[in-house]
């Protein structure tokens, strides 16, 4: 699996702490591998991001990503549950 990110992807992943960096570099390599890893809880959205999907970081923190392809992920943003999904 191939993956781009979308420059706010980009702003939010310098924001994390050092801990919550490396465990996003190690889900990111896990999805590479294995998109659909139980770990990832791979999963659709609805509402704002119909068409997107979202994996699991750790702890509260997730990343959403639309698919391109069936090889190409383009993730557009990261972020903990409560600052993704409210309104």
């Amino acid at each position: 699996m191939r993956i781009s990110l979308h420059q706010n992807f980009k702003k939010r992943y310098k924001k994390l702490r050092k801990e919550e960096r490396g465990r996003c570099d190690r889900r990111m390599e896990l999805f590479m591998q294995n998109p659909f890893h139980p770990l990832l809880n791979n999963h659709a959205l609805s509402g704002q991001y119909l068409g997107y999907r979202s994996i699991n970081i750790g702890g509260d923190l997730r990343a959403i990503y639309e698919p391109i392809s069936s090889d190409t992920a383009f993730f557009i943003t990261l972020g903990t549950h409560p600052e993704l999904y409210s309104s």
